[in-house]
């Protein structure tokens, strides 16, 4: 099922393109259109980019979200059906790629950064316990993308579902500080799940460590990874009982 899902986006090369660019033109905006008017205490580029690795999972998750809706409205999970197979490795093939696709667009996202510029002071362990840390996340908001691709009516609808996950990390701490913000709108940032999945990641690459924001990073990546695993198994089991 993983190789099947890998084999399906690599022909969609168009939208495989769009979303690997899409957090890279965003990056560039924002460091080379607004990051002068932007003050975070330090260069801005080193700011900006742990919430660059976020926005690629949000793109990256309208790629699974439309893959899963295109499953079950053109009659290929009927034809799984008659397979000796377990049920939920459809699914889990559609989480897979979606993983490694989202790990792949991150990783060329930081080389441009890299190329750019951008200078992070952590070490290996610091780059490890980073990329356990966007690795879990990625995890949760796959399994997230699969339960709205699941419930979407069509393939269409299931790519404007995931427009709430792309817009998350709009409003938090991906490109200005939360200080800035009206007080409103600062609860909802500071608590939201993308704030502290970026400003932990911020601190282990910037070698500053992760701080209280570590743990509730931890929590809110296993609280969307339930809640998505959850939603996904209940609604495809009720589906493939039709």
């Amino acid at each position: 099922m993983f190789r099947r899902c890998v084999r399906h986006t690599l022909r969609s090369r168009d939208t495989l393109i769009i979303s690997l660019l899409m957090p890279i033109l965003v990056m560039l905006l924002f460091t080379y259109v607004f990051g002068g008017a932007i003050d975070v205490g330090g260069p801005y580029l080193d700011y900006v980019v742990p919430g660059i690795m976020l926005l690629c999972t949000g793109f990256g998750s309208s790629i699974t979200a439309t893959a899963v809706s295109t499953d079950m409205t053109r009659g290929s999970i009927d034809r799984f059906r008659t397979l000796p197979m377990f049920r939920q490795a459809v699914l889990a093939g559609h989480v897979a790629e979606g993983v490694v696709r989202n790990l792949a667009a991150i990783a060329i996202a930081v080389t441009v950064a890299l190329a750019l510029g951008y200078r992070p002071q952590a070490g290996p362990l610091g780059w490890l316990a980073a990329l356990a840390i966007i690795t879990l996340f990625v995890t949760a908001i796959s399994w997230i993308a699969v339960a709205l691709g699941l419930v979407a009516k069509n393939p269409e609808a299931a790519g404007g579902l995931t427009y709430a996950i792309m817009f998350i990390p709009y409003i938090s701490s991906a490109f200005v500080q939360t200080t800035t913000m009206p007080e409103w709108l600062r609860g909802f940032a500071d608590y939201q799940p993308a704030t502290p999945v970026i400003d932990t990641v911020r601190g282990l690459l910037s070698s500053t460590g992760a701080g209280h924001h570590g743990p509730l990073a931890i929590l809110w990546c296993v609280i969307l990874a339930t809640l998505g695993f959850a939603s996904a198994s209940a609604v495809f089991s009720r589906l493939s009982r039709r």
